[in-house]
C-alpha cells in the first residue's frame, strides 16, 4: 500500500480524532468522519486522501476505547496508521475493525511524504527521503483477521471459531516460531 504521510505528534488520543460532541451528534460514521481531528487539525479533512497514512509519534489512539475513532479514519479511506507505538485498545480496535496499523520508528517522517508498505517484507518506505523503516510484524493470529477485513469478517469466514493452521506448508507464516509474542499483548 501507498500514500502521503498526514503526520500528528505523541498522545494523540481518541477525543482528538474525533471529539465525543461530534459522536453524539450523529450515528452515522460518514457524518463523524467530516469532524475527524477537527481539534487538533482542522484541515485534515479537506486534505486527506483515499490511501493517504496517518503517521503519528508515541501512544496513538490513548483514551478512552471508542471504536470510531478507528471507524472515522476508514470512512475518510485512510489506508493505514503508522506510529511509534499505540495504546493497546486503539491498537486492537484497528486490528478487530480491518485498519492497518503499523509500529516503526516514524520520527523521520514529515507531513506529505510519500510513503509505501510492504507488510510481507515488514518494510515502510519512505520514498520521499529514500528512507527503509522495520515494521514490527503482526503475530498470524493478529494478521489473518486484517487479511480477513476484521474480526467480523474473519467469524463469518470461520464460523467455528478456528484459528488457521499457521505452521502447516504453504502458510505464509509458517517459517516464524509459535511462540513469539507482540508488543500489544497478543499471543498465538
Amino acid at each position: 500500500m501507498s500514500g502521503r504521510a498526514q503526520r500528528f505528534g505523541d498522545n494523540v488520543n481518541t477525543d482528538y480524532i474525533i471529539a465525543a460532541q461530534h459522536k453524539a451528534a450523529s450515528l452515522d460514521v460518514r457524518e463523524m468522519a467530516t469532524h475527524t481531528f477537527a481539534d487538533i487539525d482542522p484541515d485534515f479533512v479537506s486534505r486527506v486522501e483515499p490511501g493517504d497514512i496517518v503517521v503519528a509519534g508515541r501512544n496513538f489512539g490513548c483514551g478512552s476505547s471508542r471504536e470510531t475513532a478507528v471507524h472515522v479514519l476508514q470512512a475518510l479511506g485512510v489506508g493505514a496508521v503508522l506510529a511509534q507505538s499505540f495504546a493497546r485498545i486503539y491498537f486492537r480496535n484497528a486490528i478487530n475493525s480491518g485498519l492497518p496499523v503499523f509500529e516503526c520508528d516514524t520520527s523521520g517522517i514529515v507531513q506529505g511524504d510519500q510513503l509505501e508498505i510492504d507488510q510481507g517484507r515488514g518494510i515502510a518506505t519512505n520514498t520521499s527521503q529514500g528512507e527503509r523503516l522495520p515494521i514490527t510484524p503482526l503475530p498470524p493470529v493478529m494478521q489473518a483477521v486484517l487479511d480477513a477485513g476484521g474480526i467480523v469478517a474473519y467469524l463469518r469466514q470461520h464460523p467455528d471459531l478456528t484459528l488457521p493452521d499457521l505452521t502447516a506448508p504453504g502458510s505464509t507464516r509458517a517459517d516464524q516460531p509459535t511462540t513469539d509474542t507482540h508488543p500489544r499483548g497478543a499471543v498465538r
